[in-house]
């Protein structure tokens, strides 16, 4: 028996919602179809533990190529099935589920498990037909749906931990400033400290790799990145395109906008973009992007729209605009006291950016 979560059915409804409709449709900044623009599968390619498969089209039929055997069946088994299988993820209640009726037409498909296997973030690979270029690209994609609880775009960890020294703090105020313990006591002992005259000023990332990665992307990213997080931690703003119009205004970094160039939106929008295509705070990044080149959202209607490498202004927007920062388990990863280091007293904020619901 297959069980899963509703984010791990989810590949399965779009394998079937894809060759069902036979097109990819790209999507907005507000998450939208762009209208009348509509790219042609040519081929959907899906890597099982049991080999390599093509699904491709002829007329009203599903052509499934493997090792040997050829499978063909009418495409409108694929749309019937993807309806009653986003009916089955939207109204289960349990945080995993069997649904024995797909799983059988699964295994009648070579399709033997909810995740393909794969070595990189790529969870579905489709062959588009682009009528602009006349041209037949690869592309791969990560699978992002709205029907489960909303998934990460850089996970917390030590890695994510940006350090500031406390100026201006005595070492007898600490331990008050550490025993506050309310909801948010992350921003409240933010707020003792400057409250008692304290200053907070960034002095690095507490994993060298991760500063590096960012110094890769761009030079003053660490310092960018600092100002931000600081904001969410002291502010009312999760959003990231929040945040980026806070940082904008105050324009910490002092860039010249006499001409409004937007700088902090342009290089956070080049750091998001990273990450989602494949930079990871605790590996040394290349600046290469693996084989996803993008997302694919399954919508809470059950729609699905595509954000590609290959569109790259829509998927920055996206990006920028459908995420937040979070707060993560502060003692997990080490970020809510005050502490002494060499007769200094510092304090550590984490970096967690998560997809809006």
């Amino acid at each position: 028996m297959i069980t899963g979560n509703k984010g791990e059915w989810s590949e399965i409804y779009t394998l079937f919602k894809l060759l069902g409709d036979k097109i990819l449709q790209p999507g907005d900044e507000n998450i939208e179809k762009i209208q009348n623009v509509i790219y042609p599968i040519v081929k959907i390619l899906r890597s099982e533990t049991t080999g390599n498969f093509e699904y491709s089209f002829k007329d009203d039929i599903v052509i499934i190529s493997g090792k040997e055997e050829v499978l063909r069946f009418p495409i409108s088994e694929f749309k019937n099935k993807a309806i009653s299988l986003l009916d089955s993820i939207k109204s289960s209640t349990e945080r995993t589920f069997s649904i024995p009726k797909i799983e059988d037409f699964m295994q009648s498909i070579n399709c033997i498990s909810l995740k393909a296997s794969s070595t990189t973030k790529t969870d579905i690979t489709i062959i588009i037909h682009d009528q602009r270029t006349s041209q037949q690209p690869t592309l791969g994609f990560s699978i992002k749906s709205q029907l489960g609880s909303p998934s990460t775009l850089l996970n917390a960890g030590k890695t994510t931990n940006f350090i500031y020294r406390i100026e201006n703090l005595n070492s007898t105020e600490v331990e008050e400033i550490n025993n506050i313990d309310t909801r948010s006591k992350i921003k409240d002992r933010i707020e003792k400290i400057i409250e008692k005259g304290g200053h907070l000023k960034f002095v690095g990332t507490e994993k060298q790799i991760f500063s590096n990665n960012l110094v890769l992307i761009d030079s003053l990213l660490p310092q960018i990145l600092s100002e931000t997080v600081f904001d969410f931690y002291t502010s009312n703003h999760s959003k990231v395109s929040d945040l980026v119009t806070e940082i904008e205004n105050k324009n910490p970094l002092k860039f010249d906008t006499s001409n409004e160039h937007q700088f902090y939106n342009y290089k956070i929008k080049r750091f998001l973009t990273d990450v989602a295509l494949g930079m990871m705070p605790s590996k040394v990044w290349s600046g290469q992007y693996n084989a996803t080149g993008g997302y694919l959202i399954v919508k809470e209607d059950g729609d699905i729209l595509c954000y590609h490498i290959y569109n790259r202004n829509e998927f920055e927007d996206y990006l920028i605009n459908n995420t937040k920062l979070d707060t993560a388990s502060s003692s997990r990863h080490g970020f809510r006291e005050v502490y002494e280091r060499n007769g200094d007293l510092y304090f550590k904020l984490n970096l967690q950016i998560r997809f809006l619901k």
